[in-house]
């Protein structure tokens, strides 16, 4: 028996088929018709010397022998293409891709983009704006900025912001609600994309914490915060929602945050790389920069009172 492997396009066959475990839907995607296909399983099979499918009416199923190849050969077109994206990565120079949720793209990046482009015209900014953990490697991501209490490990991780959750408004809003307790005849707003937090950091927590007594009902709950942020600046109510987002607006002077009791919060925005590349030219430019534009504003948290 030898180990010369089969033709690589019979594996790329064999392993589409076996992770769709359809010849109809792998030939699809490799764009070659079913009978090509099928062809190049064959073939594997007669390299091979022993069948990798169980053919039936309408489906296939991994024989033994096709059970013990599968996971070798996906892992396998999974390195290669890792390498082949990172190789041609390096005919891109000037790009950097970044990932950022859809709310810290649009209310901390979008805003102030242009100041990075006149600075570093040489750098060509490419955003994924997705609440969707991207891989580094699988999709070709230089940078991520991530909220949450996740698990950074193998990465250059730094944390960007300090915040708190607290009550913000347009200050023509807040002139109507002096004190906490005024609040109770407000109409609340709610950013649900902090629910995941533990304990809750939402409004019962809030006015707890006031020393308050009070059972709020929210008029209105976003699930995305940059929508939430909208809808304070449309002045459709109160939003309590993390300070870090709203920096800009509350430096701005288009919202405030009146009150002196914030929450804490375990999740923190993060920078992200890969180790060793955070002083790669393109990465340490962005990372100098929004750094600096974090710490050119203020926190939002002047004055106020942690509650955990």
């Amino acid at each position: 028996m030898t180990d010369r492997l089969p033709p690589l396009t019979a594996l790329r066959a064999f392993e589409a088929a076996a992770r769709h475990l359809s010849f109809a839907k792998a030939a699809e995607e490799l764009n070659v018709t079913p009978a090509a296909l099928s062809f190049q399983i064959k073939s594997l099979e007669e390299h091979l010397g022993q069948a990798v499918f169980h053919r039936l009416n309408r489906a296939v199923t991994l024989t033994e022998a096709g059970r013990v190849l599968a996971p070798g050969t996906s892992e396998g077109f999974d390195r290669l293409t890792t390498a082949w994206r990172a190789t041609r990565a390096l005919q891109d120079g000037a790009a950097l891709t970044i990932t950022a949720g859809p709310a810290f793209t649009a209310k901390r990046l979008a805003p102030r983009l242009f100041a990075f482009a006149q600075a570093h015209p040489d750098i060509e900014l490419r955003f994924a704006a997705t609440l969707r953990m991207l891989d580094f490697d699988r999709d070709t991501v230089d940078v991520a900025i991530r909220y949450g209490t996740g698990d950074d490990a193998g990465l250059y991780s730094e944390r960007m912001l300090e915040e708190g959750v607290t009550p913000m408004m347009r200050p023509d809003i807040a002139a109507r609600y002096p004190t906490p307790e005024s609040l109770r005849e407000a109409p609340l707003l709610d950013d649900a994309s902090i629910a995941f937090l533990d304990p809750l950091r939402d409004w019962a927590a809030w006015f707890r914490a006031c020393g308050v007594d009070h059972q709020p009902t929210v008029t209105a709950s976003f699930s995305q915060a940059d929508h939430a942020l909208d809808a304070a600046l449309a002045g459709g109510g109160v939003l309590l929602t993390r300070t870090s987002l709203a920096q800009g607006m509350l430096a701005q002077g288009l919202l405030t945050a009146p009150y002196p009791v914030a929450l804490t919060t375990p999740a923190r925005f993060r920078f992200l790389c890969r180790k060793g590349e955070e002083m790669q030219p393109r990465i340490a430019a962005f990372r100098e920069w929004i750094m600096g534009e974090i710490r050119a504003l203020p926190t939002g948290m002047e004055g106020k009172t942690l509650v955990s």
